[in-house]
């Protein structure tokens, strides 16, 4: 599962960013550029690169995956529905503020809360996506045929869907890296938000946990355990 080529990428860097903000009570803008600023080589979109250097950023229509990708947090440190579907809204426009963009960032954030909170069923969690946010949620074989192509699944509308499917057909965490890992296309968004669906629904094995705060730098590391002692005290409320 892990190898020597291992690194985070732009997906890490904004989740951080978000997480932050939520924390510290910054500006998602702010937080944002701060933190893609520290890391400028990690792979971000060209729409986005060019919004971080901008010297007056502007929202640029964009129904990318990247709301979707980094509003995982929102899902996590808000206790009211209405409350996560209005941070996950603000945490996506600054930059994609077409309507597919930030109704990604809120189906991602509310599968999120409603996982963690209600103990959805994967079967639940599936007609709750698909009546709140219409979205068709394909077969596990058309995730993988769609990849197969070698299409690049970069609009929220492709990729959110796809990254629930490969939730739901998973049998453990691990299980859910891996099917959204050979789902191929934009692998690392998709297994991104596959991944933080299955934290609200599973157990993270530690060497997992382990392993993968081995890539990440001090003060990234900061902001997660900061995070995972906010939770912990919501959960213990």
């Amino acid at each position: 599962m892990f190898t020597p080529e291992c690194f985070f990428t732009d997906d890490t860097v904004c989740t951080i960013a978000i997480a932050d903000a939520i924390l510290h009570g910054r500006d998602y803008q702010e937080s944002l550029r701060d933190w893609c600023g520290r890391y400028p080589d990690v792979g971000y979109g060209g729409g986005f690169w060019a919004w971080l250097q901008s010297s007056n950023p502007a929202p640029y229509n964009s129904c990318g995956n990247g709301s979707a990708m980094r509003v995982s947090s929102v899902g996590w440190l808000f206790d009211d529905f209405e409350e996560v579907l209005e941070e996950a809204k603000k945490s996506a426009e600054m930059t994609h503020n077409h309507p597919e963009g930030i109704k990604g960032a809120q189906c991602v954030a509310a599968s999120i809360f409603r996982l963690r909170t209600c103990q959805l069923s994967k079967e639940s969690l599936i007609r709750h996506v698909e009546k709140r946010f219409d979205y068709e949620i394909l077969s596990l074989n058309d995730v993988y045929r769609i990849g197969a192509t070698g299409h690049f699944d970069a609009l929220c509308q492709e990729t959110v869907p796809m990254a629930i499917r490969c939730f739901v057909e998973s049998v453990n965490f691990e299980d859910a890296i891996r099917l959204s890992v050979m789902a191929g296309g934009d692998a690392d968004t998709k297994t991104d938000i596959t991944g933080a669906l299955a934290e609200a629904y599973y157990e993270i094995p530690g060497e997992i946990i382990n392993q993968a705060y081995s890539y990440l730098p001090e003060e990234m590391l900061s902001i997660l355990h900061e995070f995972y002692e906010k939770v912990e005290e919501n959960i213990g409320r």
